[in-house]
């Protein structure tokens, strides 16, 4: 069966400490080694409660790369009683399963238990997937799956509803700076015998622009001591070599996951929220992460219409044409009408009533009473004669104030209620006034 050979290294050892990389060296062998994840792995918490009472069931580590799921697999590996199998998603296939769910299914008869880790299990489909789920349901096998994306969108119901997920978070910058601590001194394992120290600058700089990524820390940790020359016996690692050794910053963002959908909604709701500088930065990091400009103008267009409508109209001619110079310029010039439009359409008066209305529009051609159009309203080129269409319909222009009363909507329903901010003021106070008119009897006239 294929296997992964760094990850089956992890989980069953025998490949020489020094010849590894300081991530794979560095891999946590108990708890007491973990940092971060406070939030499922901290005291009391039920996966922890699960490791240590060595009765772990089959789960689902998702989260961004770096984050200790890998780390945290091999020590359940390592705690519970049974053989490990690790596979690659992206290598194995169906027969592939199927191989080592039989041995599984052998080895229980023989009483040792298996536990399946299965590396990237966002890339099985369906049918991999569903190879893999009679033998987790009757638990012949226990099945970490490990992916960074969420489960929800890549690992079917059927599977997921029999296992349990747990949400990997990127690690804070306090636990990085632990697990670099620890790194620079250990010498069995770190870089303890280099005698390496960091001025605060690089350190800073590590910390900062790994996105709190543990394997790229310490993926340039080790650049950076193992490049810089010994003086008197240490190695002094400076900005520049820090800076060389992780020369740009990790933008965590998947086109293709939930961090698409989380990006966006942010910048939706802080451009909804009235606050540009989030919406810029928010922006920013959609487009350095290589999304498509185009994508964006359309939600700032969506944006425009639904949450500022009509208490500033310009919003909309404004995101209009930020998204027809997109389409002219491509990137990066076009990064410069999509802030102003961002700007403007955060920035102007808010009102959702033009949404609410024609949503409730909608809804009472639905549901309401059906309702034909009016004789007087109808089109008389036709059927002026014949069928009397149009007769008795009053010309708004012949009368004062370009205004009259007449009936537009058999059993009318009030859908349009303006707000009172921005430029919809003076349409709520146009519209006050003449719905004052219309209900005060006559035709509606001074």
């Amino acid at each position: 069966m294929p296997q992964d050979s760094k990850q089956g290294e992890l989980f069953r050892g025998g490949q020489a400490l020094d010849s590894r990389p300081l991530a794979a060296r560095m891999t946590p062998q108990s708890l007491d080694e973990f940092f971060g994840q406070e939030k499922i792995l901290g005291p009391g918490r039920m996966l922890r409660r699960l490791i240590e009472s060595k009765k772990f069931s089959s789960a689902i580590f998702f989260g961004p790369p770096g984050c200790g799921k890998t780390g945290l697999a091999a020590i359940v590996s390592r705690s519970i009683d049974s053989k490990v199998e690790a596979i690659n998603a992206v290598a194995a296939g169906v027969a592939d399963i199927k191989k080592a769910l039989e041995a599984a299914r052998y080895d229980l008869s023989l009483g040792k238990p298996t536990l399946l880790v299965v590396d990237e299990i966002h890339h099985f489909n369906r049918s991999q997937q569903d190879a893999l789920l009679p033998a987790v349901e009757r638990g012949e096998v226990m099945m970490i799956g490990l992916t960074t994306e969420n489960p929800s969108f890549s690992v079917n119901a059927a599977l997921l509803s029999r296992v349990t997920a747990f949400e990997f978070e990127p690690l804070s910058e306090d636990d990085l700076k632990r697990l670099m601590e620890r790194a620079l001194k250990d010498e069995p394992r770190g870089l303890g015998a280099y005698k390496a120290e960091l001025s605060p600058e690089a350190a800073a700089h590590l910390l900062r622009f790994c996105g709190g990524d543990a394997r790229r820390l310490l993926n340039a940790l080790e650049l950076a001591v193992l490049s810089t020359a010994p003086v008197n016996g240490r190695r002094r690692v400076s900005l520049e070599v820090a800076e060389e050794s992780i020369q740009r910053r990790q933008i965590r963002y998947d086109k293709k996951s939930d961090d698409h959908y989380d990006h966006i909604s942010a910048f939706i709701k802080s451009m909804r929220g009235s606050d540009p500088d989030a919406a810029l930065y928010w922006m920013a990091k959609m487009l350095a992460a290589g999304e498509d400009p185009r994508f964006i103008a359309r939600r700032i267009l969506i944006c425009a219409a639904e949450d500022v409508g009509l208490a500033d109209f310009r919003a909309l001619l404004i995101a209009d044409a930020a998204f027809k110079a997109v389409e002219s310029l491509g990137m990066p010039e076009a990064r410069i009408p999509l802030a102003e439009a961002v700007v403007y359409v955060a920035a102007a008066p808010k009102s959702n009533s033009a949404y609410l209305a024609v949503d409730a529009a909608l809804s009472e051609v639905k549901t309401g009473p059906r309702r034909e159009v009016p004789l007087h309203l109808r089109d008389a080129n036709m059927d002026a004669e014949s069928r009397g269409h149009g007769a008795g319909y009053k010309y708004a222009h012949d009368y004062p104030g370009h205004y009259v009363k007449q009936e537009y909507m058999p059993e009318p329903v009030r859908f349009y209620e303006p707000g009172s901010l921005g430029g919809e003021a003076e349409i709520k106070k146009r519209l006050d006034a003449l719905r004052a008119r219309a209900g005060s009897g006559g035709d509606g006239q001074d």
